[in-house]
């Protein structure tokens, strides 16, 4: 994945754990031909990566870790009535509702810098039902673009949201002690 900020910098979820490099001297010392290319190999052990940490720790689910006093809004109310709330509390991502109280959107500081309505500026926010594995949400959360993933029912009923420092949290009591 391309860094989101566009700076020479790799993406965080690419800088820890194995390196391209790593990924050829692993195909050198297995001294085979491989029907498969490094960036290929890269995504599929990436993947790997997120199972077994989901696996290991795949106990503890959106529900464990979100927020449940979610702040949101109204598709028909006033993008400055959506800043003022952003600011008011100090987060970056705003739940956009409908009449029945269902997730419709999202907006950030940054959708609100366009010209529009809340209906025509928001955007589509990442989601997941409360008993989603929470460090599965480790590749929308890290992807440079998403600060927080809109916990619903099967209704878009927004339940909760969890945010990157819930995530961040979350991992920290998950290490093991002495780490």
């Amino acid at each position: 994945p391309a860094n989101a900020h566009r700076t020479l910098d790799p993406p965080p979820q690419l800088r820890v754990g194995f390196r391209e490099e790593d990924i050829d001297a692993a195909l050198a010392a297995g001294q085979e031909t491989y029907d498969i290319g490094r960036d290929d190999i890269a995504r599929l052990l990436r993947e790997v990566e997120l199972q077994a940490l989901v696996r290991e720790h795949g106990t503890v689910r959106c529900a464990d870790i979100m927020s449940r006093d979610v702040v949101k809004i109204g598709r028909g109310d006033s993008v400055e009535a959506a800043r003022a709330l952003l600011l008011d509390h100090n987060i970056r991502t705003l739940p956009v509702v409908d009449e029945d109280d269902r997730l419709v959107g999202a907006v950030g500081l940054r959708e609100l810098t366009r010209q529009g309505t809340l209906d025509t500026v928001m955007a589509s926010p990442a989601t997941a039902p409360p008993d989603a594995p929470a460090l599965a949400m480790t590749p929308v959360l890290t992807d440079g673009r998403s600060h927080a993933v809109v916990v619903t029912d099967a209704e878009r009923h927004i339940l909760g949201l969890i945010t990157q420092t819930d995530l961040l949290a979350a991992i920290a009591r998950l290490r093991p002690a002495g780490v």
